[in-house]
């Protein structure tokens, strides 16, 4: 397995272009399966989750063009030439599990293995299929798998989701599309990728509003048509990067970010003593040598602050001054990276969904195992700021979703190199 080998304590400077959002391509590759003309997909990041997702678009008869390298994506489903989507193809990565909402609405039918994906929590999909529920499918989960059937279409039906969910807003928006009437999504999740998501079917034919509110509507087509759509740029790539450049000090443009979708991190890297600032290119961070504050964090939905970035700013907090409380309301599990900044030598001490930050003076390189994709790239931001050198075991992890990290990262100056080795 790769290794990251990171020599730290050295401020970044320049800029770093910001790729398109891992988790609205992964959703807008399922829309592919809506759709018998094409649909190309622009700013596309490189990814390992991406690109399993086109080989399992592929097993299920879609054509998809997408050169090495690229960031173009032509995703052509004429025909649908398998309902099935098996254990192999769904185990490694949750969003593959967004198939079966196109199926049904397109085909009628659909089975699909119960997803996989990293470790940091249940994440049960027991709201997606109760909107499908909702919308006339008729499902049983045998051995496994999810088998659902609506050999008369889906109908148009009016969905309360018990709690705001991004996934099953998400999942029920691309079987509405194809619905007979109106489907209404209540308490439904305000991401930007939804909107993003919307923006892509809406340019395709489909009749959607109120994405990016607590309500959306959705007046069903009988068919979409092709489309071209540009992937919206990955806050989360851009909210560590963020983060990197508060830690490391320095002054960074992250090329393309949008402030907007950035607003609850901005606020809290402002508190702990970093300059932000919204530029017609992106956003600036600038930290020009004065010391960090403690600052405390509360994971929300959006507009709160990302559980996705919140590994990354405990990393941040290590070398703060004063104490930090760091609240997980998202996920369970998921501060798996704590003992292993600990191993950095920060002071961390977590205690259920609750972990307490004592800043440190300073962090030291040492051997550290990543252990989900947030996880991993918290110990490169550790490692950036950490005197000597650090390096980080199972890398595999930030390949699911940094594309082209080290290249980012040096390109301002951080000293970043991949081996080949044993975990």
């Amino acid at each position: 397995m790769d290794k990251l080998v990171i020599t730290g304590a050295s401020p970044l400077e320049g800029s770093l272009p910001i790729s398109g959002a891992k988790n609205s391509a992964l959703k807008l590759m399922a829309a592919a399966l809506l759709m018998e003309e094409p649909l190309v997909l622009t700013n596309m990041p490189n990814l390992a989750d991406t690109r399993f997702m086109a080989r399992l678009l592929q097993s299920l008869g879609v054509t998809v063009e997408w050169p090495t390298g690229e960031s173009l994506c032509r995703l052509h489903a004429a025909s649908v030439s398998s309902t099935i989507a098996p254990y192999d193809l769904v185990r490694k990565m949750r969003a593959t599990f967004n198939v079966l909402g196109p199926l049904l609405a397109r085909v009628g039918h659909a089975t699909v293995s119960l997803p996989g994906g990293c470790a940091i929590g249940a994440r049960p999909v027991d709201l997606h299929l109760k909107a499908f529920e909702a919308m006339g499918a008729d499902i049983v989960i045998e051995d496994g798998y999810v088998k659902a059937a609506a050999l008369r279409g889906l109908k148009g039906a009016h969905i309360q989701f018990p709690f705001v969910s991004v996934g099953a807003t998400e999942h029920a928006m691309l079987a509405a599309v194809l619905a007979d009437g109106e489907t209404v999504l209540e308490n439904a999740a305000c991401e930007p990728e939804i909107g993003d998501l919307a923006t892509c079917l809406n340019a395709a034919g489909a009749r959607i509003s109120g994405a990016g509110t607590s309500v959306v509507r959705i007046d069903g087509v009988r068919s979409l048509r092709a489309a071209r759509h540009d992937v919206i740029a990955d806050r989360i790539e851009a909210g560590t990067y963020a983060i990197a450049a508060a830690a490391a000090g320095g002054d960074v443009l992250l090329q393309g970010a949008r402030a907007q979708d950035l607003g609850a991190l901005i606020e809290l890297l402002r508190r702990a003593g970093a300059g932000v600032e919204a530029e017609p290119g992106g956003v600036r961070i600038r930290r020009n040598g004065q010391g960090l504050q403690a600052v405390d964090v509360d994971t929300r939905p959006y507009p709160g602050f990302p559980t996705d970035l919140q590994a990354q700013f405990m990393a941040l907090m290590t070398v703060a001054g004063g104490v930090s409380v760091v609240r997980e309301n998202i996920f369970e599990n998921r501060f798996m990276h704590a003992p292993e900044l600990n191993r950095l030598g920060a002071d961390i001490t977590v205690r259920g969904a609750e972990a307490t930050v004592r800043g440190v003076p300073s962090l030291r390189g040492a051997q550290v195992m990543a252990t989900d994709l947030r996880a991993s790239v918290s110990l490169v931001i550790a490692g950036l700021v950490a005197e000597g050198e650090t390096t980080i075991n199972r890398v595999y992890h930030l390949d699911r979703g940094f594309e082209r990290l080290e290249e980012k990262l040096g390109r301002c100056g951080a000293q970043v190199r991949r081996e080949s080795g044993s975990a």
